[in-house]
């Protein structure tokens, strides 16, 4: 993975990242059956690679405009640091949650998927946008990655992130042994 020498800066700087939940963790599908129970397809290497994130000192959010408790479940699967599922906007939200655990938004990477999230994608230190994100949210991001929401999508950006800390031979390093 060769990193552009622009995004160095924004990259060191990440010790938050936050997400949207439909199109950037999943494909934006929710099954729905009897009794409306609902559920999504996530892509387990987007949930190790958000795990090794953690792992090496970087907190990790969601944020959702859309309560699920597909989302909810699998959040505390993997012990994502903070959820968000509010009807706000995104941008009152994250600052919400911004100032409750602390961090600015210097230290924050946002990566988002269509018009719902272009104001925390403008904000952020670091954005990025899935593949086949809204043509909008990719242009607000100073990343696209080459997959689609859903399909690795967050493990792309998270490995980005760590190789942009240095931090990501370290994290190979410990299952290498």
């Amino acid at each position: 993975m060769t990193i552009p020498e622009v995004l160095l800066p924004r990259l060191r700087a990440i010790r938050l990242f936050l997400c949207d939940v439909d199109g950037v963790l999943t494909d934006g599908g929710v099954f729905m059956g009897a009794g409306g129970v609902e559920m999504k397809r996530f892509d387990i290497r987007d949930g190790l690679g958000l795990r090794l994130l953690q792992q090496a000192g970087v907190k990790v959010g969601w944020v959702s405009a859309r309560p699920s408790s597909a989302t909810t479940e699998r959040a505390n699967d993997l012990k994502v640091d903070f959820l968000v599922q509010s009807p706000a906007p995104k941008i009152e939200s994250i600052g919400t949650l911004l100032a409750q655990a602390g961090f600015g938004w210097d230290a924050t990477a946002y990566m988002g998927d269509d018009v719902i999230d272009l104001a925390p994608l403008r904000r952020a230190r670091f954005a990025a946008a899935p593949a086949d994100a809204h043509p909008e949210a990719r242009a607000s991001a100073q990343y696209v990655c080459s997959v689609d929401g859903g399909r690795g999508a967050v493990r792309e950006v998270v490995e980005l992130i760590l190789r942009g800390q240095e931090r990501w031979e370290a994290v190979v390093a410990k299952f290498a042994a």
